[in-house]
This record gives structure tokens, C-alpha cells and sequence, in this order.
């Protein structure tokens, strides 16, 4: 992170506040013109073949296509993209957010062109703001469709499933996609994501380790080899007589003694 916060404090001043709400704007405006009619949307999506014949606007203009599906299921899109966005931007600080939606941007442009017959999606994009948000907050509560408590953190894991889904039987250009956005969010997580890995492993070891010392016995009788373990109601003693051994209460008075080295 120390790039991150030498970038910052070179552009910093240029990184845009609320820009989740702008986002959110521009596919609103575009939902209602795709609602007269008179406006082609097509003219807007991300198809870099059109992009290498001169539209350039499509490489931003596709970021405001807003989704195929009803008003209130939109609707409730907006309102997660916007908890989700504010959240990140309130945990980072604008730059850091507006970096990781620009380098998730840039990811999803650059695989487009390697199918460049194929227009490029922004809800991979979207969907990456939506796992940094569960991974900062796992156990935050989402009321689906108002009503069903679900942990984020679980409907994280089915998006990472669907995620592999189509990155094993999805065509190339969703695979790629699929790769802007997981790398987007390993760029910003990975290294965390190690350290958990590798703390989790050390944890495991420490606890397998006190596991085993919880499980050797404190008190062995030389004689019956009984232990404190195998017979917990046993009495152990050491007898001053002999090399340091201890013996149950069976045989503190019935052994012969070792005797101690010269």
C-alpha cells in the first residue's frame, strides 16, 4: 500500500467524491431514455471492434448502460450499488475507491479487446464493488426483497461460485471479464488474503501442538505404566529412593528401587 499512498498524495486532488452517485445518475437518465424509445442504446455499449473504428465513446459510456430488468428490481440494484460504493469510499478514502473502480475499469476495457467482437459488460465491474464490500463486511445483514435476513458474506460465496461457473463453461469474453474483476479485488485483497492464510496456518499448528501437549500424561507409573490420562482416579507419588520416577498408588510401596547413577 505504500504506491497506493504515494499515488495519493500526488493525485488525490483529483479524485472524485460521491462518485458512486454519478454512476448511479447516468444509468438512471439512460433508463428513462431507453424508456421513450427514440434512443438507441446500442450506440453506447462496449464493442471494441467499434471502439478500433473511431466510436470511442463507447469505452465510457458503457459504464451507465443500466441493467435489463424491471423498475423495482433496478431500483434495488441502485440502492445496493450505492450502500456498497459509499461504504468503500467511507472505509478507503475517495482516491483508494476511485482507484479501484479505475483499475477494475481499466482491467474490463483491456480483456475486451481480446474478443473484440464481443461487448464487454460492466456488471463484472460492479460485481467486484460488491465482493470488497462483503469482504470488509461479511457479517453485514442484507433483507432480501425486504424481508430474508442474509449474511453478505453468503451471497459472496455464491457469486464466487457463479463466478467459476462461467469462468469453466462461460465463453472467452466472459472469462475474461470474470478475470478484470477477480483481479481487481486480488490487487486490493491478495496480500491480506495471504496473511490470513498463513496465520491460519500457524494457528493450527499452535493449537495442534497444545492439542498434543494436553494429551501427554503428567504421571506415569514405571511399574503398571498407568497414567494420570488412563486412570484419572489413581493417586501418583515419586519415591526419593529412585531415578526420578513416579509410581500409582498401587506400587509406591511395591517396587524395587532404582537406584540413582554415580
Amino acid at each position: 500500500m505504500n504506491l497506493i499512498n504515494s499515488l495519493e498524495k500526488k493525485y488525490g486532488r483529483y479524485a472524485i467524491q460521491n462518485v458512486t452517485i454519478y454512476l448511479i445518475a447516468g444509468q438512471v437518465l439512460l433508463f428513462f431514455l431507453s424508456l421513450t424509445g427514440q434512443f438507441d442504446m446500442g450506440l453506447l455499449f462496449m464493442v471494441p471492434a467499434l471502439v478500433l473504428d473511431g466510436e470511442w465513446w463507447r469505452m465510457l459510456t458503457f459504464l451507465f448502460i443500466p441493467m435489463r430488468t424491471s423498475p423495482i428490481f433496478i431500483i434495488f440494484f441502485w440502492y445496493l450499488f450505492y450502500l456498497f460504493g459509499s461504504s468503500l469510499e467511507q472505509h478507503w478514502g475517495t482516491f483508494r475507491y476511485n482507484l479501484f473502480l479505475l483499475i477494475g475499469y481499466a482491467l474490463t476495457v483491456s480483456v475486451a479487446f481480446l474478443t473484440p467482437l464481443f461487448p464487454a459488460s460492466n456488471l463484472f465491474l460492479w460485481g467486484s464493488v460488491f465482493l470488497a464490500f462483503a469482504y470488509l463486511y461479511p457479517n453485514f445483514e442484507l433483507h432480501l426483497f425486504f424481508i430474508l435476513p442474509v449474511k453478505i458474506k453468503w451471497l459472496a460465496l455464491i457469486t464466487w461460485v457463479l463466478y467459476a461457473y462461467q469462468f469453466i463453461f462461460g465463453y472467452w469474453n466472459s472469462r475474461l471479464l470474470v478475470l478484470a474483476a477477480v483481479g481487481n479485488f486480488l490487487i486490493f485483497f491478495g496480500k491480506d488474503i495471504l496473511l490470513k492464510v498463513r496465520y491460519g496456518r500457524f494457528k493450527m499448528a499452535s493449537q495442534a501442538r497444545s492439542f498434543a501437549d494436553q494429551a501427554k500424561p503428567f504421571h506415569r507409573c514405571a511399574v503398571c505404566g498407568s497414567t494420570d490420562r488412563s486412570h484419572p482416579h489413581l493417586e501418583f507419588r515419586y519415591c526419593p529412593q529412585c531415578d526420578g520416577l513416579g509410581y500409582c498408588q498401587d506400587h509406591i510401596f511395591k517396587h524395587d528401587h532404582v537406584k540413582k547413577k554415580a
